[in-house]
Order: structure tokens, then sequence, then C-alpha cells
């Protein structure tokens, strides 16, 4: 129950519940080889991070099948969720005419 609890949060706010994780449990000790990764992850990839994580907990340490799928499409939500400063000045510009 706690897990989906968490994944329903981290589709909407990845950080927060990245940060939960790194302070409540040893998580990101068992999936990760170093504290660089999992930052560098939190600050610019946070989907992307989660889902590592949770395939490297989950799939004996190995990105592989459904997990390679589903770390694919964090990537491309995070990519998608950083956006384009020009876009973003764009759709403001149209707004205004």
């Amino acid at each position: 129950m706690l897990g989906c609890v968490l994944a329903l949060l981290a589709l909407a706010m990845p950080r927060l519940v990245l940060a939960v994780i790194w302070l409540a449990t040893d998580w990101f000790g068992l999936a990760f080889e170093s504290r660089f990764w999992p930052l560098l992850g939190w600050i610019f990839m946070p989907y992307t991070t989660a889902v590592y994580m949770a395939a490297m907990l989950n799939n004996d340490h190995q990105v592989g099948g459904w997990w390679l799928v589903l770390l694919i499409l964090a990537v491309l939500a995070d990519l998608g969720s950083n956006g384009s400063p020009r876009v973003t000045l764009r759709k403001h510009e149209r707004e205004e005419m």
C-alpha cells in the first residue's frame, strides 16, 4: 500500500518523494554506489532517478525488460518537464497577442 501511495505522489512531486525516501529509507544506498549520482538525479532528472532506483531494488540490480521501458519513459518525462525556455517564451508571446 505504501509503495502505491509513493508512486502516485512521485508522479506529482518527484523531488519531494525522493527527499522523503532519502531521509526515511536506505534505498538510495542499496541502489547507488555513491551519493553523487542520486543528488544529480534529484536536481536534474527526478523521474529517471526514481525509476532507476526502483529497477535496481526490484530487478536484481539490472535494468532490463519492462524496467528499461519505464526508464526510457522516465527520461522522456524529465526532458519534457524541464522544457525549453525558447518554447516557453514563444508560448507566452502568443498568449499576450
